[in-house]
């Protein structure tokens, strides 16, 4: 049993040291409670990854002001939207709605979460 228990404190601070915290623009998003957010997701090139960008009312200057980084300051790749949405629910967050946003050549989804 002191096994088993050793091995998953193990296992946990191993986890706990390899997770990296999420921010736009040096904030945390665990520090965000805006009521609603806004989410899109960017393709990259040569890429199955995409890159997040997510408004909650900061002033924004340029695109990497919005973009999802971790402690470094690196972009963060997800999966897809809908994986960083999975992933935002632990924040407090919900689906509220989602809208198509059109550009010149293409349509995004654009994800509007509310704070629960």
């Amino acid at each position: 049993m002191k096994k088993i228990t050793a091995l998953a404190t193990a296992v946990a601070c191993f986890a706990l040291f390899s997770a990296k915290a999420q921010t736009i623009n040096g904030v945390r998003l665990s520090d965000i409670h805006a009521d609603y957010v806004e989410i899109k997701g960017s393709g990259k090139l040569f890429s199955d990854k995409i890159l997040i960008s997510l408004e909650y009312g900061q002033i924004v200057t340029e695109f990497n002001d919005v973009v999802v980084k971790d402690d470094a300051g690196k972009r963060m790749e997800f999966n897809s939207t809908i994986d960083f949405i999975n992933k935002f629910k632990n924040y407090g967050y919900e689906l509220f709605q989602v809208y198509s946003e059109h550009g010149k050549d293409s349509s995004n989804a654009v994800y509007v979460m509310k704070r629960k």
